[in-house]
C-alpha cells in the first residue's frame, strides 16, 4: 500500500472519530444499569440455586466487558468530547472493572504506537518471543515462556495476575496523577469488597462477585490475544516498520454474531480501531462498512480464532506464528544436520590424516 493510499484510508475514517453524546449516553444506559441488575439477581438467586445464580453471574460478566469498552474509550478520549469527563467516567469505570485507568490508559497508548513493532514489544502487549530469540533464550527464559503462553496459564490464571497485581501496583517512575489514580480506585475497591463482605456476606463475594470479575478477566484477555496473535499477523522491525499497515493487517477484524458484537462493544473491529483509536466503539462498524479497503482485513470468527492457541512464536523469516511443537522439529532437525555436517567433518579429517 503507497503512503499516498495509507493517507486516504486514514482520511476515510476521520468522519467516524467523534464522539455522539446521545449515542454515549445510551450506551451508558443500556451497559451500566444491567450490570447491576444482573448482579442483583445473581445474589439474589443464591438462595435459590448456585448454578441459576452463576448463569446471572456470567450474563453480567458480558456486561462488565461491556464497561470495559466503555472505559477503553475513556482512555483514547473518544466516548466523549470534554477530555476532564472522560477521564472521570474513565475512573469509574476503572473501580467496576477493575482496571488503574491513568496507568492502563499510558500502557495502551504505547500498544497502540508500536502494535507489530518488533523492536518496541514490552509495554501493553502480549508477550511475543520470535523463534530466534526463543533458540538463543537460556532454558529458564524458555520456561518462563513457555508457561506465560500456555493457555491454563494466560487464560486461567492472567486474570487473577491482571487484577491482583497488574492493576494495583504502580510502575516504577509513574508521575503523581498515574499514581493518585491508581491509589484512589484500589481504596474505592477495598471500601466495596469490604463492603459486600460485612454486608452481604463471605458466600456473595465468593459465588457473585469473584466469578463475574474473572468470567470477565478471561473473555477480556483472550478478546485483546486473538486479535493480534493470527497466522499471518503483521511485525516488522523499526526501520521497515510501518503504522497503517501494522493496523490494518496487524489486527484482525474478529467476525462476531451480532449478540456477541453488540456485547463486547464492536472491538472485533480491531483494524478500524487500530487505525484510528479516536473512532468510538458503537461508529467502528459503522467504519468498517463504509471503508472498502478495510474490508480486505484479515477475518477470523470464533471457530477459527480457536486456532491462535497453538500460535506461540512469530518467524521473522517465514512472516508467520508458528507452534512450540513446529520449533521442537526444526530444532531437530538443526541438530540432525549438525551432527551429519560434524560427522562428514571428521571422517575428512580421518582421510586427510592417512594419506
Amino acid at each position: 500500500m503507497s503512503k499516498q493510499k495509507q493517507a486516504q484510508l486514514r482520511k476515510a475514517v476521520m468522519p467516524f472519530a467523534s464522539p455522539d453524546g446521545k449515542a454515549s449516553a445510551i450506551q451508558l444506559l443500556n451497559t451500566i444499569p444491567p450490570f447491576f441488575l444482573l448482579w442483583f439477581l445473581a445474589y439474589q438467586s443464591l438462595s435459590l440455586s448456585i448454578l441459576l445464580s452463576l448463569v446471572f453471574s456470567v450474563l453480567a460478566a458480558g456486561f462488565m466487558v461491556r464497561t470495559f469498552i466503555i472505559f477503553h474509550d475513556c482512555a483514547h478520549q473518544s466516548f466523549f468530547q470534554n477530555k476532564k469527563w472522560n477521564r472521570v467516567l474513565g475512573t469509574i469505570t476503572g473501580v467496576l472493572t477493575h482496571f488503574a485507568f491513568e496507568k492502563w490508559k499510558r500502557s495502551h497508548s504505547i500498544h497502540h504506537a508500536t502494535s507489530g513493532n518488533l523492536d518496541q514489544r514490552g509495554t501493553g502487549d502480549i508477550w511475543i518471543m520470535t523463534v530466534k530469540e526463543y533458540q538463543e533464550a537460556s532454558k529458564w527464559l524458555r520456561l518462563q515462556y513457555r508457561l506465560y503462553r500456555n493457555p491454563f496459564v494466560m487464560f486461567g490464571l492472567g486474570p487473577l495476575l491482571l487484577f491482583l497485581y497488574d492493576n494495583r501496583f504502580n510502575r516504577k517512575g509513574a508521575k503523581k496523577k498515574e499514581r493518585y489514580n491508581t491509589y484512589l480506585i484500589n481504596a474505592l475497591l477495598a471500601v466495596i469488597y469490604t463492603t459486600i463482605t460485612f454486608t452481604l456476606g463471605w458466600k456473595t463475594l465468593l459465588l457473585v462477585q469473584i466469578p463475574i470479575v474473572y468470567t470477565a478477566g478471561v473473555v477480556g484477555i483472550w478478546l485483546f490475544y486473538v486479535q493480534h496473535q493470527f497466522e499471518d499477523s503483521y511485525f516488522e522491525n523499526e526501520s521497515e516498520w510501518d503504522y497503517v499497515k501494522a493496523a490494518v493487517d496487524g489486527s484482525s477484524y474478529y467476525k462476531l454474531p451480532k449478540w456477541l458484537e453488540w456485547l463486547t462493544g464492536n472491538i472485533g473491529y480491531h483494524h478500524v480501531h487500530h487505525l484510528s483509536p479516536r473512532v468510538p466503539n458503537y461508529h467502528l462498524d459503522k467504519a468498517h462498512q463504509d471503508t472498502p479497503p478495510l474490508q480486505k482485513a484479515t477475518t477470523i470468527t470464533l471457530k477459527t480464532s480457536l486456532e491462535s492457541i497453538k500460535f506461540r512464536l512469530y518467524d521473522e523469516e517465514k512472516k508467520t506464528f508458528v507452534s512450540f511443537k513446529e520449533i521442537k522439529t526444526l530444532e531437530k532437525e538443526q541438530k540432525q544436520r549438525k551432527n551429519i555436517a560434524t560427522s562428514t567433518a571428521n571422517v575428512s579429517k580421518s582421510q586427510t590424516l592417512r594419506s
